[in-house]
């Protein structure tokens, strides 16, 4: 059963920086299409960036230009830099791949002065 393990959440002032970090337990991958979503208080899981096996990204409209994805396959590990954080960026922050399996536990990420 492929398990995905989030860290590197915590509470952070506006304009500030965070790297997330997910472990993935599995042989394959570095055959996995990965995301990272966001489910911010009272809302739904929302898919936020993506990265393919070649590592081509894509990103949401409220993070692009501020939030990247990255990977390393010799880790099984995908990571989020968080960047120029903003209150609304307050969420459990999740990682699966595409299409998903079961969702891990999430790391909080909270924004606020």
């Amino acid at each position: 059963q492929v398990q995905f393990v989030e860290s590197g959440g915590g509470l952070v002032q506006p304009g500030g920086s965070l790297r997330l970090s997910c472990a993935v337990s599995s042989s394959d991958f570095s055959r996995y299409q990965m995301s990272w979503y966001r489910q911010p208080p009272g809302t739904q899981r929302e898919r936020i960036a993506v990265i393919d096996i070649v590592g081509s990204t894509y990103y949401s409209s409220p993070v692009k230009g501020r939030f990247t994805i990255s990977r390393d396959n010799a880790k099984n590990a995908v990571y989020l830099q968080m960047n120029g954080l903003k209150p609304e960026d307050t969420a459990v922050y999740y990682c699966n791949k595409v299409p998903t399996l079961d969702w891990g536990q999430g790391t909080q990420v909270t924004v606020s002065s």
